[in-house]
């Protein structure tokens, strides 16, 4: 069995800054920050590492745990408002629909997500794209609120799908995050290059494969696990 492990943020679509301007909006609501997301970098990090990162800048002291669990549920329900609005620019990038479908047609190969968004955000963002029917969100993948650590959150998503010793685990993601992620559970790694990072800082960091966009995916699928 191929069990492939999808990130979100600029790997199968971009969200046009409603994350961040989502969580602006909640941390002036909630604690009187103002422009909290200024000069942030976001990219492969987990929702969970950045309102900790915002409250150290802001606010100079780490949040508690349930101080995290507030200000993502506001932001869930903002980010949920942004992204329904006239202003949304979310996109698809190209080749994601086709290169899910594609793989859903091939026989023992499995989809699930990665990312660094919980799962409540995953859902939104998916859902807005008109992707989340390609994923079982509610039994499977890694998620921002599985663990602030990437690649403890990819290590559940590979056992959220029952992946063997026989199995295969392909992450596919857009930054160097993914690929130190993928290498730390033993999983190959195929990087794009529509988000955070160029191709040379990808291959870099040891991905399997780097690639333009996700077009690409269906021939490296075919080459890599040809018979």
């Amino acid at each position: 069995m191929i069990h492939y492990l999808f990130d979100i943020d600029g790997t199968l679509l971009r969200a046009g800054g409603a994350g961040a301007r989502a969580l602006t909006r909640v941390m002036e609501a909630r604690h009187g920050v103002a422009d909290a997301c200024r000069g942030l970098t976001a990219a492969g990090r987990t929702d969970p590492d950045i309102v900790r990162e915002l409250f150290e800048r802001a606010l100079g002291r780490a949040p508690t745990p349930a101080e995290i669990e507030d200000v993502i549920a506001a932001y869930l329900e903002e980010l949920e408002r942004t992204l329904a609005g006239p202003a949304s620019t979310l996109r698809v990038l190209p080749g994601a629909r086709a290169a899910l479908d594609w793989l859903a047609g091939r026989d023992r190969v499995s989809l699930a997500i990665a990312t660094g968004n919980v799962r409540g955000g995953a859902r939104i963002k998916l859902d807005h794209a008109g992707l989340a029917d390609r994923f079982d969100l509610a039994r499977t993948g890694g998620y921002g609120c599985d663990s602030p650590i990437r690649a403890e959150l990819v290590a559940r998503a590979v056992e959220r799908a029952g992946a063997g010793a026989a199995d295969t685990v392909v992450v596919v993601g857009d930054t160097v995050h993914d690929v130190s992620a993928a290498r730390a559970v033993g999983a190959l790694c195929v990087a794009v290059t529509t988000g955070g990072d160029r191709a040379e800082v990808l291959a870099g960091a040891g991905a399997d494969v780097v690639i333009d966009h996700l077009d690409a995916l269906a021939s490296w699928h075919d080459q890599r696990f040809a018979g």
